[in-house]
């Protein structure tokens, strides 16, 4: 492993004079900024998996035991995203975008955590886990509701003790084939699907046109506790990169960018957020 080129001040006085220098930033953020809120992430800090790869699109529409074992594991670990709460560095986004400094965040969260913390422009990337909707009419319905009749049809999963993980997953591995599902009473025994995008999922178009037209908008772009190992967080400091719109990079760990940034700062994301906003809301005096 290379030594780092500088300290933690060091590295902590360059962001906030790239940020200083940059009045109106873009904001991308990933995982590691909600790891402080309780929400397990899905990789270590070489970008590698820390256990098995979420669920993907094409296996949880094909096959009603893959829907068993993804309901059944959510009704036990959901409860690490219902609960979880704002942490320091969704704060301080949310206050940096109140002083005009931010103006907006991209997100490849589903938890609601920047909207939850006072953020105003977000754009939920890979959309919202507190919400399901049925993939044959379309019909949308809060997630806590869905989780209720399950654990009405399914009141012994309830006591499960399974260590949860990342996006209201948990670690439990055993027969789930008596593990009832319902289905959209709407269209007639409908999916039910979380209004999230999936691995192997597109990412809806106008979302996507959404984020591109807030970084159009930016003078510069900061990614915040994401690796890019995932394409559709990767696009965007690549697009920077080709407009010429510099990078900063606040992320524990290497990241799939790490060549096209200005500056980057490994640290907790609440140190690294917490202590830009108190330095741009309280600028140095004039001699």
């Amino acid at each position: 492993m290379q030594e780092r080129d500088m300290s933690v001040e060091g590295e902590l006085e360059a962001l906030v004079a790239f940020a200083e220098s940059h009045p109106r930033m873009a904001v991308l953020t990933g995982a590691g900024i909600s790891t402080a809120s309780g929400i397990p992430d899905y990789r270590d800090d070489q970008g590698d998996w820390k256990r098995s790869p979420p669920m993907a699109h094409q296996e949880f529409m094909a096959r009603h035991a893959a829907r068993q074992r993804y309901w059944a594991r959510a009704l036990v670990g959901f409860r690490a995203l219902s609960e979880a709460r704002p942490n320091q560095a969704h704060l301080a986004l949310a206050r940096l975008e109140a002083l005009g400094r931010v103006s907006g965040v991209i997100t490849q969260n589903v938890d609601g955590l920047h909207q939850f913390a006072g953020s105003r422009r977000v754009i939920d990337l890979h959309g919202r886990a507190d919400r399901v909707r049925c993939v044959s009419c379309n019909a949308l319905r809060m997630r806590h509701d869905l989780h209720a009749e399950l654990a009405q049809h399914n009141p012994d999963w309830l006591t499960s003790g399974a260590r949860v993980g990342p996006d209201g997953d948990a670690d439990l591995e055993t027969d789930f084939s008596a593990f009832r599902v319902p289905g959209c009473r709407r269209c007639g025994d409908g999916i039910w699907k979380p209004d999230v995008v999936f691995f192997g999922d597109n990412v809806p178009a106008p979302r996507v046109a959404s984020a591109f037209e807030l970084l159009e908008e930016s003078d510069a772009l900061l990614v915040v506790g994401s690796s890019l190992m995932v394409y559709s967080g990767l696009r965007f400091p690549r697009a920077a990169a080709r407009a010429g719109k510099p990078i900063a990079c606040l992320n524990l760990g290497r990241t799939r960018a790490d060549d096209l940034f200005t500056v980057k700062a490994e640290m907790p994301a609440e140190q690294g957020l917490t202590t830009l906003h108190s330095a741009l809301s309280h600028p140095p005096a004039l001699p």
